[in-house]
């Protein structure tokens, strides 16, 4: 007498030919504790940092453009836009495009402090650029805070991919800790002090890009890795 299959066991017997038809079609991968441990280590974003910021400031400072440069080819109009087919000659000799589709640039420049901004934690000093008197109003960030938004830094460099990283929120998290290095590297400065002096900026700047024809470069805001005194 031939033997009873349960519902139980028929659905077990399925579930197993699934697998293996499965495992046959598309393969799959057998993952120790220790590589499924690693996997699952929180991303530390200060501990990422740490190992390659002296490696972004040398490479800003070894890749830096002079803006002068970049600013007389930006052509604004009077609102302070500019077509970006215009911009694309000028990225691909200086700068690098994100995945995102900015334009961020290593520059290095010297120039005159013209004000100081102190409101609040973000504060910037204005600067007349050697070499430029056009339109476009530069701008450093000099306080206690990046924000978050700006990538310029990490961007610049094109050492750091997000393919690097499993998750979107780990490209984020390496963006904020640069930009934190950033402001405790510039807050022993007096900066109120440099205002009507001579200074040295190297730094990063960007030009946001995506989804727009005609790009605002009225105001330009360079994010320092080093300021100095010429």
């Amino acid at each position: 007498m031939r033997e009873r299959v349960s519902p139980g066991m028929a659905v077990g017997i399925v579930a197993v030919a699934v697998f293996l038809v499965v495992s046959l079609l598309f393969g799959f991968t057998v993952v120790s504790d220790e590589e499924e441990a690693a996997f699952n280590v929180e991303f530390d974003p200060v501990a990422y940092v740490d190992g390659v910021w002296d490696n972004v400031r040398t490479t800003i400072k070894d890749e830096a453009v002079d803006l002068a440069s970049i600013l007389g080819r930006l052509e604004p109009d009077a609102d302070g836009n500019t077509p970006k087919e215009v911009l694309a000659p000028i990225v691909e000799e200086f700068g690098r495009v994100t995945p995102g589709d900015a334009h961020v640039y290593a520059v290095t420049t010297t120039g005159t402090v013209t004000d100081i901004d102190t409101e609040g934690l973000t504060r910037t000093m204005g600067l007349a650029v050697d070499g430029y008197d056009g339109p476009v109003d530069v701008r450093v960030y000099i306080g206690q805070r990046i924000p978050s938004a700006e990538t310029a830094v990490r961007d610049a460099t094109g050492t750091i991919s997000f393919g690097d990283f499993k998750e979107q929120t780990e490209y984020g998290k390496v963006a904020s800790e640069i930009n934190k290095r950033v402001a405790a590297g510039l807050a022993d400065t007096d900066f109120e002090a440099l205002e009507g002096e001579r200074v040295q900026i190297t730094g990063a700047t960007m030009m946001r890009t995506q989804n727009l024809v005609q790009i605002p470069v009225g105001e330009l805001l360079i994010v320092p890795t080093e300021v100095t005194t010429p």
